[in-house]
């Protein structure tokens, strides 16, 4: 089952010609995959403190189908696609009233404080493992 995360577009996210800057799409999703991560009942402070671990984006491929514009309502949509020892894979797409804009494959890592790469703990994996379709 796929998250979703409202946001609007400000003034702001906008460029000279009046829609939304294509770097803020990143923007958009970081924090719909924040809030995902958060609906899962994953803590990122707790995993780094206790843990000495947090995720960090290995690869992002984005398709930007059609733009966006001051004052439009979005939706954030992730879902899980695979998960692996020390990889997750997501979709995310950015809708505007259940219009495609932007579409992006994303590769995370689970990383430890020297950048390593670190399997994912049983618990963040029990919490990852019904979600994938």
């Amino acid at each position: 089952m796929a998250h979703e995360f409202a946001l609007r577009v400000y003034y702001e996210d906008t460029d000279l010609a009046g829609i939304v800057y294509y770097a803020n799409y990143l923007k958009f999703i970081e924090r719909g995959r924040s809030e995902w991560v958060r609906a899962l009942g994953i803590d990122q402070l707790r995993m780094k403190a206790e843990e000495g671990v947090v995720f960090a984006v290995r690869r992002v491929e984005a398709d930007y189908l059609k733009p966006a514009k001051f004052d439009d309502e979005l939706v954030v949509r992730t879902a899980l696609v695979a998960e692996t020892g020390a990889r997750i894979v997501l979709d995310q797409e950015v809708l505007r009233g259940g219009e495609k804009l932007f579409a992006a494959q994303i590769i995370l890592v689970c990383v430890n404080e020297s950048g390593g790469a670190q399997r994912l703990s049983a618990e963040i994996r029990r919490k990852l493992a019904p979600k994938v379709h």
